[in-house]
């Protein structure tokens, strides 16, 4: 029996690890796909129940709650995106999540008048970076 040379071993093994991590990344980011998939549906799902609880408000109360639903929604998707962990789509989703808290914020501000809801506006600017 021939015995393989340590220079055809190293070739062998350099030609073919590639592409195994090829693969397995391939595979990875199907299975990233499909989570993502399954987080939105999630955060869907809970959006509508959260809306639904919302319809029994009035008022101002109700604005607050439809806010406070769309900003988890949108806190949920953005969570979602940075699944992926490249800084763009972790800065993003940080920003994305400062928005919401920020809408939130600045619609309980809305209940205010006069200096009292010029105060709350500012310091929700300053705290949400807007």
């Amino acid at each position: 029996m021939r015995r393989i040379s340590a220079t055809l071993w190293v070739a062998l093994a350099l030609g073919v690890l590639p592409l195994a991590a090829q693969s397995a990344t391939n595979s990875d980011s199907g299975i990233r796909k499909d989570e993502y998939k399954a987080e939105v549906a999630r955060a869907d799902a809970q959006y509508s129940a959260d809306k639904d609880a919302c319809a029994s408000k009035q008022g101002n109360d109700k604005d607050v709650c439809m806010k406070q639903a769309t900003a988890q929604h949108k806190k949920a998707l953005a969570d979602a995106k940075a699944k992926n962990k490249t800084r763009e789509t972790v800065a993003s989703a940080r920003d994305e999540k400062l928005d919401a808290e920020y809408k939130v914020a600045k619609e309980k501000c809305d209940a205010l008048s006069g200096d009292a809801k010029d105060a709350c506006i500012r310091n929700a600017k300053l705290k949400y970076h807007q």
